[in-house]
């Protein structure tokens, strides 16, 4: 059988990646930095992604777990991330480090950590990254940045590994999770104003993120390495008047 490791699984993108990589018949082995006993995984694991990647003693503790939890893996997702909002004249530097330690140094030493696993079994890494790598907005500047950093570590890391193991990255854009809607505080004519003006009509579901990652994963997409998939609704496409 072979192993999925995905990171943030409890959040609504990771429960979905989960879920649909064991529909798909891969064992599944979740991160995430709270317990839950209502998970998608296979099996949970606690681990904080923050410290793995600022504290050497926690790494170090935690490569020798991984050795002995995890011996073997076929499919790294990183999607976890955290998004603190910040203009520049109030980014708080802590914020910054915070934000760049989970969604850009923390994919990349798990990457490292993993990589002969992944490459005795020709396996891959799948990023999650998001449109503010390339289109955002006010007060975004630490998440966008280090989105747009993952999505260069990601075209780096295939130039890097040539054939020995591939990396890809998804960006999606809106996806409709509990964190979007508890934004929206209630305002449904907000939501249904950002559902049109995605040509699509719709904004994204956890579902569609699993989907591609799942096919990035699967043999069938072998020849796609260091791409980064928009999964955007057209929504990049729009130039909207005022």
């Amino acid at each position: 059988m072979k192993k999925a490791l995905v990171t943030g699984v409890l959040g609504g993108i990771g429960s979905a990646l989960a879920q649909a990589f064991r529909e798909n018949g891969y064992y599944v082995y979740g991160l995430d930095i709270r317990d839950c006993d209502d998970h998608q995984a296979d099996r949970l694991i606690q681990f904080d992604l923050h410290r793995f990647s600022t504290d050497d003693t926690y790494r170090t503790e935690w490569k020798q777990n991984f050795n002995a939890l995890i011996p073997e893996l076929h499919v790294l997702v990183n999607n976890a991330a955290v998004q603190m909002l910040g203009s520049l004249d109030e980014l708080n530097l802590d914020d910054w480090n915070h934000t760049m330690a989970v969604n850009l140094t923390g994919p990349l030493l798990l990457s490292q950590h993993f990589l002969d696993q992944l490459e005795d079994v020709n396996g891959c890494i799948v990023n999650i990254g998001s449109i503010h790598q390339q289109l955002t907005k006010r007060r975004f500047i630490s998440y966008a940045t280090s989105k747009s950093a993952l999505i260069g570590l990601t075209k780096a890391l295939a130039v890097d590994l040539e054939g020995r193991v591939r990396v890809n990255a998804i960006s999606p854009a809106a996806i409709e999770t509990d964190m979007l809607l508890a934004g929206f505080d209630g305002n449904q004519s907000a939501l249904d104003e950002l559902r049109k003006i995605h040509p699509v009509q719709r904004i994204g579901y956890p579902k569609d993120v699993a989907k591609l990652a799942l096919f990035l994963a699967s043999e069938g997409s072998g020849f796609i390495h260091g791409a980064n998939l928009s999964l955007d609704g057209g929504i990049s496409s729009v130039l909207k008047d005022l």
